[in-house]
């Protein structure tokens, strides 16, 4: 076994130590100073495959244990550590290991502190799974693990209605997406007869259907339109909660499984087209939500959902490495941003509405500082991390033959970037403070200070760091015009510019009424009212009338008691001699007077 394998196989037994100690002992255990500095050490165990790769270039494969037969398919435990696999681990551990420190200070009154680490732990491992595996069903394990973890860590706070909810909601929208991926396995089981990826990929079967079933899965995975809502209403969870989720696990689950299978949907122009145009909707659509929301948290999580609909667009255009340098430079600073943010809210005792803070920029510089490096980061200004993936595919979108439709949606949310960015920074940090002056605010504390440090080190420098060592896989366009070199950059700046004369504009004291664009974006599309409130309102009362006419009207009335009536009414018509004849009167009398001689002899009898 070398090297490579060897560090990676220590480090899942490195992760999987303190689950397994607090599974052996019962005795209570400070978990998060030990399963931090277990993290640290397997991030930096991690960086000796990454070298190895860079230095020599090799992949390497670990098939060493046969799982089961089902039929003429053996399933076997497959370790894949390409270039994904080894160039996402580092930056994986990098995320958790400052998430997991922020963690002990943000829920240190928490009484289930060492479980709620464990949890962080086995998300992380869950995901480590899914980047390695080699085969559909190991895969699948690691895609439902960061599904379950994810449920039990959004709605870690269970004592609270909307945790339950949003909890569920997330859990829903992804069992959704895991049709599609069921489909694609029993499709490629019927078909290849494999679910290992070689073979797969081998076969090359760009069939619509298993292709689709993927779509789907990347759809609810990573929250792309359609099935967006949870994720904004995941910020119902722990902040530490919100950063791992958004930065490097649960939602980058999704492209990262597209582009595991981009040598099949490369050839298949429908399925591109689809992502591309489903990916340039969400991101426009989640950066006009951002404009208006007013919670921090949420304004970051919706800037989240755009970035993955730009990490679709490029996988739209058949650009997988640079979906890939954009996940891992985007966990960066989006983990940043939302520790930024956890500082303020527990500093500012749980508040997260941006228009109750403004000024923090004095009390709280650290922060605030690292606010603005992982918001300038987001909106991609030169020469920090964003910049380095943002502007590449941007200016590769430009210069290629693509649909100019997605192309303008996709350049008008990288302007709403910078609109949504600035409106952060100038209502928490600018103006004037908004909040009690009885609140004491204090970021003193190192484990506050030290992981956004470390984050805001990896948002300055990372971008250059990993784009240096991105494959090229195309034929790089040597010669373009100026303004689609700088088109990027151009709309980056108008985005901001607008958004600063439409913050200027919030000094008149003219009280304007929220216009229908407002409404629209503030109730996100209006998407939760129909999907939410409409269709289980009309299905139900649909269902009421069913009932009422089927059970009550046809079973109830007319089955027994009008029926009875009516059959009563009939026979008597039928069988009455009122019919105005006199023979028959006659008749009858004459019955009447035969019966009644008869009876009484049988009676004296």
């Amino acid at each position: 076994m070398n090297t490579t394998t060897s560090t990676i196989i220590l480090i899942f037994f490195l992760l999987l130590t303190p689950i397994l100690i607090t599974m052996i002992y019962s005795k209570p255990l400070d978990l998060s100073s030990y399963v931090t500095t277990l993290i640290k050490y397997s991030f930096m165990m991690s960086l000796v495959p990454l070298l190895t790769l860079f230095h020599s270039n090799t992949e390497f494969l670990i098939t060493n244990w046969h799982w089961l037969t089902i039929n003429t398919m053996k399933l076997t435990i497959n370790l894949k550590f390409d270039y994904f696999c080894i160039m996402f681990l580092p930056v994986a551990l990098f995320v958790t290991w400052s998430i997991t420190e922020f963690s002990s200070w943000y829920m240190n009154s928490d009484p289930n502190l060492n479980r709620f680490i464990k949890y962080l732990l086995m998300f992380l491992i869950t995901m480590i799974i899914l980047t390695s595996a080699n085969n559909m069903f190991q895969l699948f394990i690691g895609w439902e693990g960061v599904g379950i973890m994810s449920f039990l860590l959004i709605g870690w706070w269970y004592g609270r209605s909307d945790a339950n909810t949003a909890a569920l909601q997330a859990i829903l929208y992804n069992r959704i997406g895991d049709i599609g991926f069921i489909a694609t396995m029993s499709w490629l089981c019927l078909t290849s007869n494999s679910w290992e990826l070689q073979q797969i990929l081998m076969l090359n079967d760009h069939s619509t259907i298993p292709l689709l079933g993927l779509l789907i899965a990347a759809m609810g995975k990573s929250a792309q339109f359609g099935l967006h809502p949870w994720l904004p209403s995941a910020m119902e969870g722990p902040t530490p909660v919100s950063a791992l989720l958004h930065s490097s696990t649960m939602v980058v689950a999704g492209i990262f499984l597209l582009i595991r299978f981009h040598p099949l949907t490369s050839n298949n122009n429908l399925i591109m087209t689809t992502m591309l145009c489903l990916g340039s909707i969400t991101t426009l659509f989640t950066a006009l939500c951002a404009l208006t929301q007013n919670d921090i948290k949420k304004i970051v999580a919706f800037s989240t959902s755009s970035q993955l609909g730009l990490m679709m667009v490029t996988l739209g255009i058949n650009q997988p490495y640079l979906a890939f340098l954009h996940i891992c430079t985007h966990a960066f600073f989006k983990a940043m941003l939302f520790l930024c943010s956890g500082s303020i809210i527990h500093n500012l005792n749980d508040e997260q509405d941006i228009r109750k803070m403004g000024g923090l920029l004095k009390p709280l510089p650290f922060t605030a500082s690292c606010l603005t490096i992982g918001s300038l980061a987001l909106t991609g200004t030169p020469f920090l991390t964003g910049f380095y993936s943002k502007d590449l595919i941007i200016e590769t979108a430009n210069t290629c033959y693509t649909n100019a439709w997605a192309l303008l949606i996709t350049l008008l949310a990288t302007s709403l970037t910078a609109a949504y960015s600035l409106r952060i920074i100038y209502f928490a940090l600018m103006t004037k403070p908004r909040f009690s002056p009885l609140i004491n605010l204090n970021e003193s504390n190192p484990k506050l200070i030290n992981p956004i440090t470390r984050l805001a080190l990896g948002s300055i420098f990372a971008g250059f760091i990993i784009s240096q060592n991105i494959p090229i896989t195309f034929t790089q366009t040597m010669t373009m015009p100026w303004y689609l070199k700088t088109m990027a950059m151009m709309v980056t700046m108008t985005g901001l510019i607008i958004s600063i004369e439409l913050a200027n504009l919030t000094y008149n004291l003219k009280l304007n009424k929220p216009t229908p664009t407002k409404y629209f974006t503030t109730l996100l599309g209006y998407f939760t009212l129909i999907i939410h409130r409409s269709v289980p309102s009309k299905s139900l009362t649909t269902s009421l009338n069913t009932a009422s006419n089927t059970l009550d009207l046809t079973w109830l009335e007319k089955a027994i008691p009008k029926t009875i009536s009516t059959s009563n009414l009939k026979m008597s018509q039928t069988l009455s001699n009122q019919k105005g004849l006199i023979k028959l009167y006659f008749l009858s009398f004459l019955i009447t007077l035969l019966t009644l001689p008869i009876l009484l002899i049988n009676f004296h009898e």
